[in-house]
């Protein structure tokens, strides 16, 4: 059994978290520049089973789907033909970035470290990958 890996994907960044290889446990990975997230990945494959990528689902309160969806899918369409062996999923990530940022608050890190986009996106990202577990096992 392989991991999970779990991309908040942003114009400028992208969270990155993953599972164990029990898939089980999601933990924060890095933040990688968007620029440069199909490199990492190709890295990361290589030295790491991985079975499955969730892809984050940019929504708003009504469902509308942001800006950021049309960047995100021209990589779903690289990504899937580069790693066609890795199936794709989204989840929305409604409420994601505010999660991270009171889960970083509570965890007593200094104001100028709670703040930090790279940090909130790693968290961000690990929380959809929680989520997908989670869903998948109802």
């Amino acid at each position: 059994m392989g991991q999970i890996l779990a991309i908040d994907y942003g114009k400028a960044r992208c969270g990155i978290a993953a599972t164990d290889d029990m898939q089980i446990i999601a933990s924060s990975l890095d933040t990688v520049e968007t620029r440069f997230l199909m490199e990492f990945l190709k890295k990361y494959f290589t030295e790491n089973k991985v079975d499955d990528v969730v892809v984050g689902l940019p929504t708003d309160l009504k469902g509308n789907v942001s800006e950021v969806e049309t960047d995100i899918l021209k990589f779903i369409e690289e990504f899937q033909k580069e790693f066609s062996d890795i199936t794709v999923h989204r989840l929305d990530e409604r409420f994601t970035s505010k999660m991270a940022s009171f889960f970083i608050s509570q965890s007593g890190k200094s104001k100028k470290k709670r703040q930090e986009k790279g940090l909130i996106d790693k968290v961000s990202a690990t929380i959809i990958l929680q989520n997908f577990l989670e869903q998948r096992i109802r």
